[in-house]
């Protein structure tokens, strides 16, 4: 089994709680991600981070967990929308980390969030309200390059495992 991983939430606190949605039927046998959140008093939880891999779930949204601490259902959406680029693992370090940096300055200009899953993959929080064309065309530019590939994470519903 492999473990995708948030090594800094963006929600993370001393009272987050760590549950894992299963890729399988994102076509990614074999994989799950580890997910953060924030225990709600009626048995239900807040996601806390900005998902990397799985589709229909994003920051702030409410879910619920099976008895095995597995995502089994979105109960609330927050409306807001997963942004996420990878970089092709063929693009020259010097390029990743040119692009990297335009992306990072995008994100800082829109006042978004993000979270990064090693230097070539990254996933951004867009709130309801947010609209980031800018950082929409650094990262069209990278994908026109050839450099990258990128989606919007509620392209594809969240699909209950099993």
């Amino acid at each position: 089994m492999q473990f995708v991983v948030h090594e800094q939430p963006v929600g993370r606190t001393s009272t987050n709680y760590i549950a894992r949605a299963d890729l399988a039927p994102f076509d990614l046998d074999g994989q799950v991600e580890q997910l953060w959140f924030k225990a709600l008093n009626d048995g239900s939880y807040e996601v806390a981070c900005i998902p990397f891999a799985v589709y229909g779930i994003a920051l702030g949204d409410v879910v619920l967990l099976n008895n095995d601490d597995y995502v089994i259902e979105v109960v609330r959406n927050s409306w807001h929308r997963t942004l996420r680029l990878l970089f092709t693992p063929n693009v020259p370090p010097a390029d990743v980390q040119r692009a990297t940096d335009e992306i990072k300055t995008e994100i800082i200009a829109a006042d978004l969030r993000s979270e990064w899953n090693g230097a070539r993959h990254v996933a951004v929080d867009v709130p309801p309200d947010a609209e980031p064309t800018q950082l929409l065309a650094v990262m069209e530019a990278a994908v026109n390059a050839g450099h990258a590939f990128w989606e919007w994470a509620d392209a594809t519903p969240f699909v209950r495992p099993g």
